[in-house]
């Protein structure tokens, strides 16, 4: 997968992101907890980018668009539940958009976003959990050299069942 790249969300971006947002609403609460119709707004998605913007510039997170060479967004990559200190590591979530599912955006993505958490915000691990059916994400995972940690019981709530997840990480070095 060549010719994608990534780029930190902003502000300025919350037309477009409420749009890939709506378009892909129900394809994404298949596997996430359902939103709320009051999310689909664009003034709540402003709300949202200005506190992401400061959690940003905080080093609390990391949020990045997923581009296509058409210059679309084809989904999201994120690090977040960043902790400092003695523990330098973070969490990594992404998602793509329905019509680009399975064509190796999310690899890609998180392949470059790793780069960053290791290179420039110098974090030390990376963690990620799945849900148990979500193969396509634990292959995400794998492709990029994450390592199975463990699972855990009955952590999550989609569509009013109770699902473990899966774990996995990533050191840097």
């Amino acid at each position: 997968m060549k010719n994608i790249t990534i780029e930190i969300i902003s502000k300025s971006h919350a037309e477009e992101l409420l749009k890939f947002e709506k378009e892909n609403r129900e394809f994404f609460e298949e596997n996430i907890l359902p939103r709320a119709d009051e999310y689909y707004s664009l003034k709540n998605i402003e709300k949202i980018l200005d506190e992401i913007v400061m959690e940003q510039e905080n080093g609390l997170c990391y949020m990045y668009l997923i581009r296509n060479k058409s210059k679309e967004i084809v989904g999201r990559v994120n690090l977040y539940s960043i902790v400092r200190g003695l523990f330098q590591k973070a969490e990594i979530g992404y998602r793509i958009g329905k019509n680009y599912n399975g064509r190796g955006y999310a690899t890609k993505a998180v392949k470059l976003v790793i780069d960053k958490a290791f290179n420039k915000y110098n974090l030390h691990r990376i963690e990620a959990g799945t849900s148990q059916s979500n193969i396509g994400s634990q292959i995400v995972l794998v492709k990029n050299g994450f390592e199975f940690v463990g699972r855990t019981r009955q952590v999550i709530k989609i569509n009013g069942e109770w699902k473990d997840g899966i774990i996995f990480e990533k050191i840097n070095g």
